[in-house]
């Protein structure tokens, strides 16, 4: 058993010269001899193709000897113990579970004895590794998150590395060091962990988180950003004309953050607006006024005039800088209004007056309306008592708003208060000063407000009140000197 056909017969061949009854014999044994030697090979092929050689491992489970369906079995009551390694260092004992294996892994099995299979027996080591044709869930989701849970919990100790970053400070552009860290690169980690072999451990190499160094494309593109952030202008647009404002000129010091937005740290914005508003604003200025006789005069301006919100307009152009919006225009003012509001923000001609105004001049006791730098209306007018200090007080003011049927409330030169009921009133100052008209008073003569005047305000004949009412227009400058 085991020898080669051909050589068994030769061992059997009779001698030249033999009876014929042992000739017959030496027939029958041979044939018998040829029968079993037949029956043995025909067993030993049954067996090779239907177990697995020797020293033959299926994901580090011993199967030598096994048909399919036993090793099956052997891998479906296999003990896995879920321990996790960097290296040398276990972070991680899981539970211990069973091979995940089913009948659906049968077909692979079978055909990786069928890969084996060998005419002769064989003991040459082969081993094998196959996945589950259904999923592992332990493995696949409950181990695999608590081992990312472990990893950010160990980064958390751990020191991190430090990215190379390109910023700018003292209006200069700089790169700062990296530096290695220490911390786990646990994406990596976990991309290892999803490619092991479904075998007893997960042995994984360390891997750690690297820094963004200095002469990498990442800083070489944040150079260029902030190259052309700093030649990036900004169109500022105040009244009728246009400053071209450059960050390079005017930020210091900014980063990028990581979807390489610029952030600016440090800037002379606030000073270039209020050296803008101080150029443009009328608020508290003095105003070149041309009266009506043609004479150029200067009225300090009191109600009305603007002036930048100096703080708010550099936000607005530090949020245009960074969205890298190319122009904006001025919108915040603020002034002498009832509620911090300024007003002539839209005039520019007539050094911010415009040419709709109304003009009173004390000296002469008389008014004049414009409208579009025509004169609409003039009367004859009487201002505050200048006797006992109440003047109408000189500027330039704006009409607060108007009402008709409105009754004048106040103290009378005498300490005696007042309630005097007005047809028209139109307020120019925050104190109380307007004009109203004044059915009561009998001296409309050119000096009767040295000594007979009104509480402050302009009083204005009755008979010509209702057509100066209607050319008055709410925020309208009062001019009175």
């Amino acid at each position: 058993m085991g020898y080669p056909l051909e050589q068994a017969v030769e061992e059997v061949t009779p001698p030249k010269k033999v009876s014929l009854k042992w000739y017959k014999n030496w027939k029958i044994v041979t044939a018998a001899i040829i029968l079993i030697i037949a029956l043995s090979a025909a067993g030993l092929f049954y067996y090779q193709t239907t177990h697995f050689n020797s020293n033959v491992d299926i994901n580090d489970v011993d199967v030598s000897g096994l048909t399919a369906e036993q090793a099956l079995n052997k891998l479906q009551t296999s003990v896995l113990t879920n321990e996790i390694y960097i290296g040398d260092q276990q972070v991680l004992a899981g539970e211990e579970t069973n091979m995940a294996y089913t009948e659906a892994d049968l077909p692979e099995i079978k055909s990786l004895l069928e890969s084996q299979y060998t005419f002769f027996p064989s003991s040459e080591a082969i081993s094998f590794h196959i996945m589950p044709a259904e999923s592992d869930s332990y493995r696949d989701e409950e181990l695999r998150s608590e081992l990312e849970q472990t990893l950010i919990a160990m980064n958390q100790d751990l020191e991190a590395p430090v990215d190379a970053e390109a910023y700018i400070e003292n209006w200069e552009i700089l790169i700062s060091e990296s530096a290695v860290g220490e911390q786990f690169d646990i994406s990596g980690l976990l991309g290892q962990y999803d490619k092991q072999d479904y075998t007893n451990n997960f042995y994984l190499e360390a891997e750690y988180l690297q820094p963004v160094t200095e002469d990498s494309e990442f800083v070489a593109t944040q150079v260029e950003r902030l190259e052309d952030f700093l030649n990036h202008t900004v169109e500022y647009e105040i009244q009728d004309q246009v400053y071209s404002l450059q960050a390079g000129e005017l930020i210091s010091d900014a980063s990028l953050s990581g979807e390489m937005e610029v952030e600016i740290h440090g800037d002379t914005i606030h000073d270039t607006v209020s050296e803008i508003s101080s150029t443009h604003s009328t608020l508290g200025k003095d105003f070149s006024f041309t009266t009506h006789s043609g004479s150029v005069i200067s009225v300090e301006g009191k109600g009305y005039g603007w002036a930048l919100e100096t703080e708010k307009e550099a936000e607005a152009i530090h949020a245009a800088f960074e969205n890298g919006e190319k122009s904006i225009s001025a919108a915040n003012t603020y002034g002498n209004g009832w509620q911090g509001e300024g007003y002539g923000f839209d005039v520019t001609s007539n050094d911010g007056i415009g040419n709709t105004y109304a003009e009173v001049s004390l000296e002469e006791q008389r008014m004049w309306i414009y409208k579009d730098g025509e004169l609409v209306v003039t009367t004859n007018v009487v201002t505050g008592d200048e006797s006992t200090n109440r003047g109408t007080l000189p500027g330039v003011w704006y009409i607060l708003y108007k009402t008709t049927d409105y009754t004048l409330n106040g103290v009378g030169a005498d300490g005696e208060r007042y309630a005097t009921d007005v047809k028209y009133w139109a307020p120019f100052t925050n104190s109380g000063q307007g004009f109203h008209d004044a059915d009561w008073r009998n001296n409309w003569s050119g000096n009767a407000y040295l000594n007979a005047g009104s509480n402050g305000c302009v009083n204005i004949p009755p008979d010509v009140m209702k057509k100066v009412y209607e050319n008055l227009s709410t925020y309208d400058p009062v001019v009175i000197y």
